[in-house]
């Protein structure tokens, strides 16, 4: 069986109106990417449309850890948009900085916190999924597979990467082509075949961001 043809039988037990919030989701996360590459502020009202598509799939799909990193995703959205604005003479773009050592500190709590947390929520999965009765249902992680712990560190990275990025610091790129690289099979793996596409775009256009703000820096 070709690529195209393992991804059609992908999405033919789908809804069709998931496909098409995956399809939509994909294409404003990738203009959320373009922009950011570039420093325009359109990156965050482009992007909180993704996330807020993302919230919906991933409820879905069971992938709780990338529903509460978009979550996150949109909060950010609103704050790196305030703080873009502010720190923006055309209200368009902006200059970018090196993390210190303050910024490290900041996104290592918030790497814990957010292993911690999501793990928790994980965790108590079982619960939540039987609308929150405890009859009949044992929590612990034993029901997790390889893509749920993945998610557990993928979804810790991104907080950071988003943080990092809201600050204009340009080692954000560092975690989203990490987090970016590891997402590409975990996205297929759970049958969600654009959105694997969509990271390994991701991933390509991450390390042209760490570029391009890296010469952004060097000229200032």
């Amino acid at each position: 069986m070709n690529f195209l043809e393992t991804l059609t039988a992908q999405y033919n037990s789908y809804e069709t109106y998931l496909i098409y919030f995956e399809a939509i989701a994909v294409i404003f996360g990738l203009l959320s990417v373009y922009f950011s590459i570039k420093k325009n502020i359109w990156v965050y009202p482009t992007g909180i449309i993704s996330t807020v598509l993302f919230i919906y799939i991933m409820f879905v799909f069971g992938l709780l850890g990338d529903m509460l990193i978009n979550v996150y995703y949109t909060v950010m959205s609103i704050y790196g948009w305030i703080l873009w604005a502010k720190n923006s003479e055309d209200n368009i773009h902006v200059e970018v900085k090196k993390a210190e050592v303050n910024d490290w500190k900041v996104g290592s709590i918030l790497f814990v916190g957010s292993l911690l947390f999501v793990g928790t929520v994980y965790y108590y999965k079982p619960f939540i999924d039987n609308m929150f009765s405890m009859e009949g249902v044992k929590l612990g992680l034993y029901h997790l597979d390889w893509a749920n712990y993945t998610d557990i560190v993928t979804t810790s990275l991104f907080l950071v990467g988003m943080y990092f990025m809201a600050k204009r610091l340009l080692e954000n790129w560092i975690f989203w082509i990490v987090a970016d690289i590891i997402c590409v099979p975990m996205m297929f793996e759970k049958g969600l075949a654009l959105t694997g596409l969509q990271y390994f775009v991701f991933t390509a256009m991450a390390i042209i961001g760490y570029i391009e703000w890296k010469k952004n820096l060097a000229n200032n």
